[in-house]
């Protein structure tokens, strides 16, 4: 049983990454830069939108200055019309609450984006209160170990006894760089490279107890 698990947010905690794409496929495309869903996780999963911008803009994007900033004013707005729970996590939640193992966040958005789409959900909010780290806040970005080596010392839990739950070959990364083990959340695609950075594929939350020693 580990000392403490460590979530990622969209894609794992929240239902995010759909309409993320959806709004950046169409943004893009204006831009000059044409892309599938397939194309842009493959590209951009895991990643910020700084980042997305700086990497577009190479690929002969017409990127303006402050699209970033701009980009994130339009998702939030999104996101705040309905961000769904990934199901199961909830179940999840609480079999580590019964089996009295902590849990955080460790997320490369930004506490305002989290704020937004964990907010949506009171509950859960209030059971993660304290414990939902921003990357980008805290200028702690995935794939450096930072961010998750942060967020086990703030539930006092070793490093190397915690396992992180990772949808990004990005964040798999930082947890392997931070010594933890990575549960890859992959419930679409062949998780090839999440397990190319030593994560355990697993493609529905009802699979992770058990992988992660609860049953």
């Amino acid at each position: 049983m580990p000392a403490a698990v460590l979530f990622d947010c969209d894609g794992v905690v929240v239902d995010s990454e759909g309409p993320t794409f959806d709004m950046l496929a169409e943004d893009l495309a204006a831009r000059g830069l044409p892309l599938t869903h397939a194309e842009m996780e493959r590209l951009f999963l895991g990643g910020t939108v700084e980042k997305v911008g700086l990497r577009a803009a190479g690929m002969g994007a017409d990127i303006p200055p402050g699209w970033a900033a701009d980009f994130y004013e339009r998702l939030y707005a999104r996101l705040a019309e309905g961000t769904p729970l990934i199901p199961g996590i909830l179940d999840v939640l609480d079999r580590l609450d019964t089996a009295g193992v902590p849990y955080a966040i460790g997320s490369n958005g930004t506490g305002r984006k989290m704020g937004i789409t964990i907010g949506q959900h009171p509950a859960l909010a209030a059971r993660l209160e304290g414990r939902m780290f921003s990357g980008i806040d805290l200028k702690m970005i995935k794939p450096a170990p930072d961010l998750y080596l942060h967020a086990a010392q703030a539930v006092g839990a070793d490093p190397v006894a915690c396992v992180v739950v990772e949808d990004s070959p990005t964040g798999a990364r930082a947890a392997r760089a931070a010594g933890m083990r990575c549960m890859g959340f992959t419930p679409q695609g062949d998780g090839a490279a999440l397990a190319a950075e030593g994560a355990v594929i697993f493609r529905a939350m009802a699979e992770l107890p058990a992988l992660l020693g609860l049953d």
